[in-house]
């Protein structure tokens, strides 16, 4: 996804959703434009819409779209997962990358906690921005 927006010089958005009405929406909307996507859920949102629910919801979003006849790439991210359980919760469910906040830890224990979640992720071929 992210080599094609490169070679094609074009950005590709990120949309934070917590309900199926705001996924619709973002879903349509990029299939309208023929946009790839990252649908991101945060750790409050996760906790409110169940991780069973958005696992489910994200794979409903491809095949909207393929229904729609937009066969568009559909990313699905952790945004500011702030524990090691929670991203590997998420990398575990199926989730394409994750966002580590470590701001709350001192820099060591950032920099600890970041690691352990990059190993983790790259032995799943999960991305980690941290």
């Amino acid at each position: 996804m992210f080599q094609k927006a490169l070679e094609g010089k074009y950005a590709v958005p990120a949309y934070n959703f917590y309900n199926m009405e705001q996924r619709q929406g973002i879903v349509l909307g990029c299939v309208e434009s023929r946009s790839p996507v990252i649908l991101q859920v945060s750790g409050g949102a996760r906790k409110y819409a169940n991780p069973t629910q958005l696992r489910y919801m994200a794979r409903s979003a491809v095949q909207m779209a393929r229904d729609a006849g937009a066969g568009i790439p559909i990313a699905l991210h952790l945004d500011h997962g702030d524990s090691f359980e929670l991203a590997k919760s998420c990398i575990d469910s199926g989730f394409s990358s994750v966002m580590l906040d470590g701001s709350h830890h001192s820099l060591d224990e950032n920099a600890g906690l970041t690691k352990r979640v990059v190993d983790y992720a790259h032995e799943r071929e999960v991305i980690v921005k941290g």
